[in-house]
């Protein structure tokens, strides 16, 4: 369900030139921005989407480059400093390297990151060097390359490898998110650690999340994340941040780099959330688990001034959900939809 668009006494009334912040009706302040650029990927990562039968969008419904820099141009204006480019995999879409040239010289846009799968994306680490990509949030499940196509169906490890040993080449700052599935082992998860122990990333389990493009059968069990990484790893301390983050992040004795852990189903992180989503469709997601706040392609294509959508994305912000909780209460969904057409 869409909140409704604004107008009349009802909505905020914005100068055109007036600098503001977006803060939810719970006193969050917004400063986040992901922006998919796809739903295309070059892998079927079974906790992601089927193999089959799911179609990917028309590109006619996809939001144009231009459409998504107007729409970042906006989103600054309104307090948004952090940009992150995903999809799907947003090196699957021709023209990406050159759409993020574009972005970093938007006036506001303080930190420019990206999340890719690694496949495609080593060809382009000099040219995100260049333009002084913020960081790289690397997705890597497993480091074993029969586990790799058990749970990507796709046999790219080594293309993930070398664009993860690239980045660190050229200290890009990087973070490596890996899903714990039920059937991922101590041994796995302890090898992937490795990475965190011999140099400065960020390695983050993430609890897995119920959007899988398919039907749902009942409530996911992902156990207690934290007890057992705790567990296979007794000497972790946590680690304080000033900034909102997802992320609950541990130093450990010995290691280069740090471990984390992403509670996303638990949700445990709702009420320092800064951040909103646009999908490759061009609607507002100002909560993961909600359906869409918003149908910004909608007032794109309509011919709707700068102004008017900063006054329509206002006030979907000021509705938003107090949580995840809420709103996938409120989204009441048979069917999850795939990460990969939310924005990863």
């Amino acid at each position: 369900m869409l909140h409704p668009y604004p107008g009349g006494d009802s909505s905020p009334q914005l100068q055109p030139d007036q600098p503001y912040n977006l803060i939810d009706g719970h006193d969050r302040r917004i400063s986040y921005l992901r922006l998919a650029i796809t739903d295309r990927c070059n892998l079927r990562c079974r906790y992601c989407r089927p193999e089959t039968g799911v179609p990917f969008i028309p590109h006619e419904e996809i939001l144009s480059f231009e459409e998504l820099e107007r729409l970042v141009d906006i989103f600054c204006g309104l307090g948004i400093t952090k940009v992150r480019v995903t999809g799907g995999e947003p090196f699957s879409r021709r023209g990406c390297m050159w759409f993020l040239t574009r972005l970093r010289k938007i006036k506001g846009v303080e930190r420019l990151h990206i999340t890719t799968n690694g496949v495609k994306t080593s060809k382009f680490l000099d040219e995100l060097t260049d333009i002084g990509l913020d960081g790289m949030n690397l997705s890597l499940d497993t480091l074993d390359r029969k586990r790799f196509w058990m749970i990507t169906r796709r046999d790219y490890l080594e293309s993930v490898q070398q664009t993860l040993q690239g980045a660190l080449a050229r200290g890009i700052p990087l973070k490596i998110n890996s899903v714990v599935l039920k059937d991922t082992t101590d041994k796995e998860i302890l090898q992937l650690a490795g990475l965190a122990k011999n140099s400065p990333i960020t390695l983050r389990y993430i609890e897995r999340m119920p959007f899988s493009g398919a039907e749902r059968t009942g409530t996911l069990v992902n156990g207690d994340l934290v007890k057992r990484i705790r567990r296979i790893f007794p000497g972790l301390v946590d680690s304080e941040s000033a900034v909102p983050t997802t992320a609950r992040i541990f130093s450990l004795s010995g290691y280069k780099g740090n471990l984390g852990i992403i509670q996303g189903h638990s949700r445990l992180f709702c009420k320092t959330c800064n951040k909103v989503r646009i999908t490759p469709t061009g609607m507002l997601k100002t909560c993961l688990y909600d359906n869409g706040a918003l149908d910004l392609k909608m007032l794109l294509r309509s011919g709707a001034s700068d102004r008017k959508i900063r006054e329509a994305i206002v006030f979907c912000v000021r509705n938003r959900f107090a949580d995840g909780h809420e709103a996938e209460r409120f989204s009441c969904r048979a069917v999850e939809p795939s990460m990969a057409s939310i924005g990863g």
